[in-house]
């Protein structure tokens, strides 16, 4: 849709992980790959990846997509850096951003397109997916928020931005747990890699 970028966070040191979580193999590519997979299959209009930690290797493998990307120097000062990064990016004729987590691989496309279509037709400015009553990502912020997230100094990261406007958020219900589940360890990506292997297997026909 017209106007709607993607925010891909990949700017993470992947401390817990100890090693470069979003290069990691997954369904026969790489994490990082997959979610940039599944976002260009949606409705969103353009991608940019936000690089810090590791930005070499992350960039050698994201090279083959249309995506953009832009470089976070303060990536060592967490997740709300890397969010600053990508909204100080945007262009002024955007109309709203979607803030996605690079090692949550697990969210698919319909659940990017409903977001669109809900705020398509909402009126709210901030929308945030919900699985069972728990919030989870990607994040939705209209272009008005685009500046207070910018100069946003909260220790909850964006969910102070939620705790302050209420009036204007709208949680937007989902039958899919991904919205939900990330990748932070190796225990995380070997229960999941060991699930989705045997997914793919089967969709692709693999043996």
């Amino acid at each position: 849709m017209k106007g709607i970028w993607a925010i891909v966070l990949a700017a993470g040191e992947s401390t817990r992980m100890g090693t470069p979580k979003m290069i990691l193999p997954y369904e026969g590519m790489t994490i990082i790959e997959k979610v940039l997979e599944n976002i260009l299959a949606s409705d969103v209009e353009k991608v940019v990846a936000v690089l810090g930690s590791h930005k070499n290797e992350v960039l050698k493998v994201i090279e083959r997509f249309p995506v953009l990307h832009c470089y976070n120097s303060n990536f060592k000062n967490g997740m709300l850096s890397a969010v600053k990064s990508g909204f100080e990016f945007l262009p002024g004729n955007f109309r709203a951003a979607m803030v996605f987590l690079g090692d949550q691989p697990m969210v698919e496309t319909s659940v990017i397109n409903k977001m669109i279509d809900v705020y398509s037709g909402s009126g709210k400015g901030i929308l945030v997916p919900v699985f069972e009553n728990q919030r989870g990502h990607p994040l939705m912020a209209d272009k008005k928020y685009r500046d207070e997230i910018i100069n946003l100094d909260d220790p909850e990261g964006l969910k102070g931005l939620l705790r302050r406007h209420p009036d204007d958020l709208l949680e937007v219900a989902t039958e899919n747990p991904s919205v939900l589940k990330d990748i932070d360890t190796m225990e995380d990506y070997n229960n999941h890699i060991n699930k989705s292997s045997q997914t793919w297997k089967r969709q692709s026909g693999s043996n």
